[in-house]
């Protein structure tokens, strides 16, 4: 256990004074001021848009500060590189993977900076090394594996190994655990506090406030690109982060308002995917409900949304909406049918990132834009963006602004809104709220609600227990490649859940 008392009355390893960041005419960073001592974990809180990252590439050399200045020991130091910043011990794991998965494990730690020996790459020495720092987050993989061979938490490991190899005296983690397992996190979190035994400092950036709660010496939280308020250990409690990520009080955060449940809408009968060719499932969403998917990593959720979506082949089974037998030869298929499928990765398979909002929310229903044989009708491409970016109060200036350049928050809302514009039946959500801030989750929450209302079937996967139990009419619980059991909303716990999701009989929750 790290002595709290030493942490708390050191002087300040790292400071940031007073430092503002514009880019064209936003204001990113407004005099905002941040303090970091030796051998804590840090936590840096906001919402999507807050300033956090902007805040962290200033630290790691990616962007320059417009006004401010940063010391490092008490001495203003000159950040103008990532190579700066790591000869100053300063290394930036980033929230995506940021691997050449081309090349091994080795290769990739030691990547810039190969070990030589007479003008050669000492490859040796390059495997030595790398089990070393593989050992220091457990992970159990050779050097000499290829990147491209790994789970995506695999590699996010071999990103931590790489950024531990510089003997950083601060490591900034933005998002580190967004692709872990819980089993991953855990070790994750193991490596943490070895690191902050041994002096290390860590900025720890994430969305999920339990994490903070459970790892953080002290929490600074921004908003709107300024400091919002800071947080010693002893006062780090969820609301209190909120109250001061948001403003305002969340007290009605998955507020659920009775509706009514309708008639079947979408109709899953004995389904296979390539995922687990030998086992089924079968359940139906009825109009108006909230139909949550739980289970493990690797149940096949996500398989089972791509067979239903038309993005991946079914080895059997058949799905029906509103008793009408679909033929899904390709996603088209599914869209003409009044199914819509936000994926689980936004920025690879929800949006075009280089195109701006507009054309983006545009791209399914271009078919109905058209303008003769070959024109686009811009005036109604132009009119469902507006309707769009009004309805999901998506925050930008225009809606020409690329989706690059907006928060993760924002990105989600343009990935709905796409399809929200088709008006569909049946809304299959993949993670909806994955790596969104605290007040961007609770406006989808609220978009889930009003489709609801209106009639629309929800279909959504997640790996948030608390979304799922505070969301769900009625939860289906999936455990290798087939529906283990059905929970009512009156059934409803974590352990009920777990049992389902591992194999066993559920038990039954207190009402």
């Amino acid at each position: 256990m790290h002595a709290e008392g030493n942490v708390d009355n050191a002087p300040p390893l790292l400071e940031v004074r007073g430092v503002t960041k514009r880019f064209a005419g936003v204001c990113a960073l407004n005099n905002v001021n941040l303090n970091i001592r030796r051998g804590e974990v840090h936590a840096v809180i906001g919402e999507n848009g807050a300033g956090k990252s902007t805040l962290m590439k200033v630290l790691a050399g990616v962007q320059p500060p417009d006004v401010g200045e940063v010391l490092l020991d008490g001495k203003a130091v000159h950040i103008d590189s990532v190579h700066t910043a790591l000869n100053l011990g300063i290394s930036l794991i980033h929230q995506e993977l940021n691997l050449a998965d081309n090349l091994d494990v080795g290769a990739n730690i030691f990547l810039g900076r190969e070990p030589r020996k007479l003008g050669l790459i000492d490859f040796g020495r390059i495997r030595r090394e790398s089990k070393k720092y593989l050992d220091m987050v457990a992970l159990d993989e050779s050097p000499t594996t290829r990147v491209s061979h790994l789970t995506i938490g695999r590699q996010q490991m071999v990103e931590i190994a790489k950024a531990l190899s510089v003997n950083a005296r601060i490591l900034i983690m933005d998002e580190p655990t967004s692709s872990l397992t819980q089993h991953e996190a855990e070790q994750l979190f193991q490596v943490i506090r070895q690191l902050r035994e041994q002096g290390v400092s860590i900025i720890y950036i994430s969305h999920r406030l339990g994490e903070v709660k459970e790892l953080a010496d002290r929490v600074t939280v921004l908003r709107d690109g300024e400091n919002a308020g800071g947080l010693d250990r002893e006062e780090i409690e969820h609301d209190r982060m909120v109250q001061l990520m948001v403003g305002r009080d969340i007290s009605q955060f998955y507020a659920r308002r009775p509706h009514s449940i309708g008639k079947p809408m979408l109709e899953v009968k004995e389904l296979r995917t390539n995922a687990w060719p030998h086992h089924a499932s079968s359940f139906t969403v009825h109009a108006g409900e909230m139909l949550g998917v739980a289970g493990l990593v690797g149940a096949g959720r996500t398989e089972m949304l791509r067979a239903i979506f038309g993005v991946d082949s079914m080895l059997g089974g058949e799905v029906r909406v509103e008793n009408k037998t679909l033929t899904l030869r390709s996603c088209r298929d599914a869209i003409d049918a009044g199914l819509a499928l936000v994926p689980e990765d936004r920025k690879q398979q929800g949006l075009i990132l280089e195109m701006g909002i507009r054309n983006n929310i545009g791209l399914p229903g271009l078919s109905r834009h058209k303008h003769g044989p070959a024109f686009l009708n811009r005036t109604r491409e132009r009119q469902d963006a507006s309707r769009m970016i009004a309805e999901l109060q998506i925050k930008t200036p225009s809606d020409q602004q690329l989706a690059q350049y907006l928060s993760g928050g924002n990105q989600q809302k343009i990935v709905l809104a796409k399809w929200l514009s088709m008006e569909p039946r049946v809304l299959l959500l993949d993670e909806p709220t994955r790596g969104v801030d605290i007040g961007a989750k609770q406006e989808i929450y609220r978009l889930m609600e009003e489709l609801a209302e209106r009639g629309v079937g929800i279909l959504f996967v997640s790996s948030e227990m608390e979304e799922v139990l505070s969301m769900s009419d009625r939860v289906i619980v999936m455990h290798e490649g087939r529906v283990s059991g059905e929970l009512q909303r009156d059934e409803l716990s974590e352990e009920a859940v777990m049992k389902l999701a591992t194999g066993s009989t559920p038990v039954a929750a207190e009402v």
